[in-house]
């Protein structure tokens, strides 16, 4: 599985799995395939999804970076956002935020602190 040209938005279906959402999204798996690729329904962990990501021929960069403004994110990114509620997976693609739990957005969902990773396909997949 490869870097999805056109990601479909996906909501996720419990308020624990934007991480799962947002990887189905990237990769074109379901939610339930991501589950049960991560190992866990629950929280996701940076590590889980890097590996995830790894395993899908997916590159995700090495280091968080913070960022402020929307035309600071490189084309494709992975967001975690400090958001109201909690810690927030969240996915940058080509101008538009594909959010789990708030929906396609042209701006950034409600957070205070902003980080991103940049997504690439590998240039070495199979």
């Amino acid at each position: 599985m490869s870097l999805q040209k056109e990601p479909q938005h996906i909501f996720e279906p419990d308020p624990l799995q934007c991480g799962q959402a947002v990887l189905a999204m990237l990769t074109g798996k379901t939610v339930d395939e991501i589950i049960e690729l991560c190992g866990t329904g629950r929280e996701t962990t940076l590590k889980c999804m890097k590996r995830a990501l790894d395993l899908c021929d997916i590159e995700m960069s090495a280091n968080r970076i913070e960022v402020k403004n929307k035309e600071e994110l490189p084309e494709i990114a992975v967001l975690s956002l400090e958001t109201p509620k909690c810690w927030h997976w969240s996915l940058y693609f080509k101008g538009r935020f594909l959010d789990p739990e708030y929906g396609v957005l042209d701006d950034f969902p409600p957070s205070n602190r902003r980080y991103y990773w940049e997504i690439k396909e590998k240039q070495n997949g199979c």
